[in-house]
């Protein structure tokens, strides 16, 4: 294969309501494009054409409308997932090649934008066999430098599953899928620049065969993907969600939890944690049961009114009984130190209790991690003989509470956390007898 790779000059500058199609084939004229070409288009000209842009004075405002996940953050970059799947710098909104003053946002459906823009150039320029491909400039992970791919696209495939075909050896493909489009793109881009106002490239030569393709195939299902969020930003996802979507949980899901719950600090080098899972109805059903009897009992005891206590243990059942499946986190004090005084006796059962507590919060995290709703529920604090009898445990450990985990529902946690200023809840104290900054006095 040769690729013949040809700039389009003298393209105008493009203008919110023009008609780019009748635009771009008056300057392909002098091309000779014909079939089998791929004319190679930058998203600035197309965001342009559809009146896609912003005030500079709004881009925060205008970066958070157009995204929908936030993958990573560092000061004001933000890394951010748009609404189409493309994971970029501040989802996509940019102000290279614009007049003062103006952001360019990516097309609302650039894929849609390719389809209309391939249609007309097709019949103004009488070629049947015609590929369109939109363009942006994205970094890309563990890689320094910029490069081209495919937002949008129209007549060819995105991608080229070469899979159960031989290499030259004879040796048969298993996961080879070549990102057809993005080479494209790629390839366009080095003639492109940024500052040589060639917002139009003719690529030809390229071989391929199979139906028409979409920029959206090259997104990576969210399923399938190993680094979905950055470390920081996971932290900062995490929410409570008590109602779950349907299926279930994968066993290994559970157990790859468990292993990054048992990294938590723990005292005295111990691991002083043992994780119980109930993931089918009867096991499930035995658990709740036994919660029901203690705390009904319990606020019996305290006069609440029957009807108090059968809303109160439902609300509970609502969440405990939808989860696919529960785990009941349980420790034990075995390794604890023995100290006569009451007061470091004390403190050295809330260290384990602490670790404890760190070891279900990395839980958690693991869940969410996989993609999984969880929530954490006291119900077993307050009943430790009936847990334990459920469960089968001994009388040395001690339930830390359930955790209720399924698939995320539709639309993830029903309402955005809301803002914290760490400011609130973070002192910086000086050492003793050192004054504070603000009261240095002026020299």
């Amino acid at each position: 294969m040769t690729l013949d790779i040809r700039p389009v000059y003298g393209v105008p500058e493009i203008a919110p309501g023009d008609d780019l199609a009748v635009v771009l084939a008056d300057a392909l004229q002098p091309m000779a494009v014909g079939e089998g070409d791929i004319v190679v288009v930058t998203q600035k000209v197309v965001s342009k054409a559809e009146g896609r842009l912003a005030a500079q004075t709004d881009r925060d405002t205008v970066i958070a409308e157009e995204t929908a996940r936030i993958v990573a953050r560092r000061g004001d970059l933000v890394i951010a997932e748009t609404r189409h799947g493309f994971v970029c710098a501040n989802a996509g909104v940019d102000a290279s090649n614009l007049a003062d003053g103006l952001l360019a946002l990516l097309p609302l459906d650039p894929d849609a934008s390719a389809r209309r823009l391939r249609g007309a150039l097709a019949a103004r320029l009488g070629v049947a066999r015609l590929g369109v491909v939109i363009t942006d400039t994205f970094g890309r992970p563990w890689r320094e430098g910029l490069v081209d791919v495919a937002i949008g696209l129209a007549g060819m495939p995105a991608v080229v599953d070469l899979r159960g075909t031989p290499d030259h050896t004879g040796r048969e493909l298993e996961v080879t899928e070549m990102a057809l489009a993005d080479q494209v793109a790629a390839a366009a881009g080095i003639v492109m620049g940024k500052a040589e106002r060639v917002p139009v490239v003719v690529v030809r030569g390229v071989a391929w065969r199979g139906d028409d393709g979409e920029a959206t195939d090259l997104v990576r299902p969210g399923e399938d993907d190993l680094f979905r969020e950055s470390p920081m930003q996971s932290l900062h996802a995490r929410r409570t969600i008590r109602s779950f979507g349907p299926g279930s949980v994968p066993r290994d899901v559970i157990v790859d939890a468990v292993g990054a719950a048992c990294t938590a600090p723990a005292p005295h080098h111990t691991r002083p944690w043992r994780f119980v899972a109930l993931d089918t109805e009867p096991a499930k059903r035995r658990l709740l049961a036994a919660i029901a009897d203690a705390w009904g009992a319990d606020l019996r005891a305290d006069g609440t009114a029957a009807e108090v206590i059968e809303r109160r243990i439902g609300r509970s059942d609502a969440v405990l009984g939808s989860a696919p499946t529960l785990i009941v986190p349980f420790l034990h004090f075995d390794g604890a130190h023995p100290y006569p005084d009451a007061e470091r006796a004390r403190a050295e059962r809330e260290m384990f209790l602490l670790s404890g507590g760190a070891a279900i919060q990395t839980l958690l995290l693991a869940l969410h991690d996989r993609g999984y709703a969880s929530s954490w529920i006291s119900s077993t604090l307050f009943c430790q003989e009936e847990t334990r009898a459920v469960l089968g445990m001994g009388e040395e450990w001690y339930a830390l509470g359930t955790v209720a985990c399924g698939p995320m529902p539709e639309g993830g946690a029903s309402r955005p956390r809301p803002p914290i200023d760490p400011a609130d809840l973070l002192d910086w104290t000086q050492a003793l007898g050192e004054q504070a900054p603000h009261e240095v006095a002026d020299e």
